[in-house]
């Protein structure tokens, strides 16, 4: 009894450890390779899925925790490759410049974005029940999700930036829109602020922005010094009930 009892439980714990893997997808823009990551549930097909923008370095942990976590949730979710092979930034320099390329290239960003949810929808995800959620670069890029217009049900931006270039004109905003904004966010100024606010009001986007306080740019982020455990997992349970709302 004793050994089929073993059994069963290094059985159960191999099946958990096979559910928690990140399995890497290959995919292209034009002649540009690129390797995203999707959750082991990609087989459910039908299930809801969220789209994992990563911060400026590319995908991290912070994004790879963050996928195993709502697979944990019942989503089916895909970590996107924005830069692709051979072109991940090595430091903050590096990062600064590519990121800031795909912001300035708004559209780039974009096309890699739409060809990731693809990707997604190819893993299983339900078509009519996807999301994204984006981490800093990654948040910008949630909210680009939303000014694209791309078929999405709801954006989550994570101390993301909120500027948006002036001759840019506004635009509807369909997916609902949650941005979860650290209050001593220094590259945000009131300025970005207020024009993200005004063109969400312009937009009639259903919308919300919940600020933690004493909270630097990267609090979510367990390897940044500015991470704020208390307010983290603040942000995170808001993340949750939110999708749990528009996915479920």
């Amino acid at each position: 009894m004793k050994t089929i009892l073993t059994v069963c439980i290094l059985t159960m714990a191999t099946m958990t450890t096979k559910a928690q893997q990140l399995t890497q997808v290959s995919y292209k823009d034009g002649t540009q390779n690129l390797q995203g990551l999707i959750t082991g549930n990609a087989d459910k097909k039908g299930g809801p899925g969220v789209l994992i923008l990563p911060a400026w370095k590319g995908i991290d942990n912070e994004a790879k925790q963050a996928a195993l976590q709502l697979e944990k949730e019942g989503y089916i979710a895909f970590i996107a490759d924005i830069y692709g092979e051979g072109n991940i930034p090595a430091d903050n320099t590096a990062a600064s410049k590519i990121a800031g390329h795909y912001k300035t290239d708004y559209k780039a960003y974009q096309q890699r974005i739409a060809l990731a949810l693809e990707q997604l929808k190819q893993a299983g995800a339900d078509p009519k029940r996807l999301a994204v959620i984006g981490y800093c670069f990654g948040g910008s890029g949630a909210l680009e999700t939303a000014r694209a217009g791309l078929p999405v049900v709801a954006v989550v931006s994570i101390h993301g930036g909120l500027s948006k270039s002036s001759d840019r004109p506004n635009g509807p905003i369909a997916p609902k829109v949650l941005i979860e904004h650290p209050a001593d966010d220094k590259s945000v100024s009131k300025a970005d602020y207020d024009g993200l606010v005004n063109e969400l009001n312009e937009g009639k986007a259903d919308w919300q922005i919940i600020t933690y306080a004493n909270s630097g740019h990267t609090f979510t982020n367990p390897e940044s010094p500015e991470y704020n455990p208390t307010m983290a997992k603040r942000a995170w349970d808001h993340t949750l009930m939110f999708l749990q709302e528009v996915l479920k």
